[in-house]
């Protein structure tokens, strides 16, 4: 059973891997007549959509299994979470597709899926027993409904995204093109840690450094090579790496925690790697990289792509409000007697909603719409990207998966 469910996880990737392929081909034909276009948009995205489908369907089975296997709805961990949360952006498109019929879409929203799988697989993949705290029916209903309401407002973001290449990509200066190009580069630290993190555990790299946590001595482990190493800290092992045999400087004294230096050297490595492979490939195409995009994108209905934007956070907000807020408050009233503590975590879903509310409030009643509406949904986005990445990984709380 254990290996049915890695190859349908496998064969999920592959199939999203694909996926892109056919959205891309669809939208990246050349100089044609209006039939013909939207006739190999039409071939290649029904490809598309139908592969998603079915990368969707390995992926249900996937949980499926975990959930026999492991005898719980499988986000209790960062792997599982990440991979829910993969899934639930398959899902939101794969409905949106049927609804605006938007090749462009699927084109930029399955790379999305693809590299937040490949994210998820950097983490520890065992099945886990779960903590007493976690032993709840309330993981289920609080989880997933904030990874859906999550994935909607992922797909709202790739169609801002999408939106903003098509405006502002043949601007020649400006303060949207470049919060634009920020934009992308931001995008390639998260691929370029992904991309070191895989490396690294192929050749099984690993370091250890021994430092003092609260008056007692404990090991650290590396699985990057130590940009910095732990405050006070002791090489154990390290495996040398381009001549790398010790780390360059020592934490801060004040970052706490066990894993506080490690969590600071993966986040180095991210902005190191993303900006090599963005200047890279800024160099190679003598281009901006949203320059580059606007070709692929220029055929579409910017009205309409802004209003699948709008559809997404609109339906995301009630279910994430529900899922991270409403019922987590209930859950944490009954594993900790209270129904908010301001921990990390909770602090940033507030945040969250609270953004969320101005984007809504602000398009209804205010009539923002197009570009001020854009870059509001770009600004929730990246609020979940911290929350994702750095509340898991580097603020230690009560419902860090770090």
């Amino acid at each position: 059973m254990e290996k049915i469910m890695e190859y349908s996880l496998m064969g999920a990737f592959l199939l999203y891997l694909l996926s892109s392929v056919m959205f891309v081909l669809g939208i990246a034909g050349k100089e044609e007549d209006t039939a013909t276009r939207k006739l190999r948009e039409h071939k290649w995205g029904k490809r598309g959509v139908l592969l998603a489908g079915i990368g969707a369907g390995l992926q249900l089975l996937f949980i499926i299994l975990r959930v026999i296997i492991g005898g719980h709805f499988p986000t209790s961990n960062l792997f599982e979470f990440i991979a829910f949360l993969c899934f639930t952006i398959v899902l939101a498109f794969v409905v949106l597709f049927f609804i605006y019929r938007n090749i462009v879409l699927g084109a930029f929203v399955m790379p999305l899926a693809v590299v937040l799988l490949a994210y998820a697989s950097v983490f520890p993949t065992e099945v886990q027993p779960l903590i007493p705290a976690l032993k709840s029916h309330w993981l289920f209903i609080h989880v997933t409904l904030a990874a859906i309401g999550q994935g909607a407002f992922a797909v709202g973001f790739i169609a801002v995204l999408v939106y903003l290449i098509h405006q502002k990509a043949q601007e020649k200066k400006g303060l949207n093109i470049f919060f634009l190009e920020v934009l992308m580069a931001v995008i390639f630290m998260f691929v370029g840690f992904i991309l070191s993190s895989f490396f690294f555990k192929s050749i099984d790299y690993h370091a250890q450094f021994e430092h003092p946590v609260e008056g007692e001595q404990v090991v650290q482990e590396y699985h990057l090579p130590p940009l910095v190493g732990p405050d006070q800290g002791k090489i154990v092992h390290i495996d040398s790496f381009l001549g790398l045999s010790k780390p360059f400087f020592s934490a801060p004294s004040w970052m706490e925690g066990q894993k506080a230096a490690s969590k600071l050297n993966s986040t180095l490595w991210s902005v190191f790697t993303g900006l090599i492979l963005y200047g890279g490939l800024r160099l190679i195409l003598r281009k901006r990289i949203s320059t580059f995009l606007q070709p692929l994108v220029k055929n579409l209905n910017p009205d309409l792509v802004d209003e699948i934007s709008y559809r997404s956070i609109a339906i995301g907000f009630p279910i994430f409000t529900l899922g991270a807020l409403v019922f987590a408050m209930i859950w944490a009233h009954q594993a900790w007697g209270r129904f908010w503590g301001w921990d990390p975590k909770e602090t940033w879903a507030f945040i969250t909603w609270l953004f969320y509310s101005a984007y809504l409030h602000l398009r209804l009643s205010r009539g923002w719409h197009g570009l001020k509406s854009s870059w509001l949904a770009v600004g929730g986005f990246v609020i979940i990207m911290i929350n994702l990445i750095f509340i898991n990984l580097v603020i230690s709380g009560l419902h860090s998966y770090a």
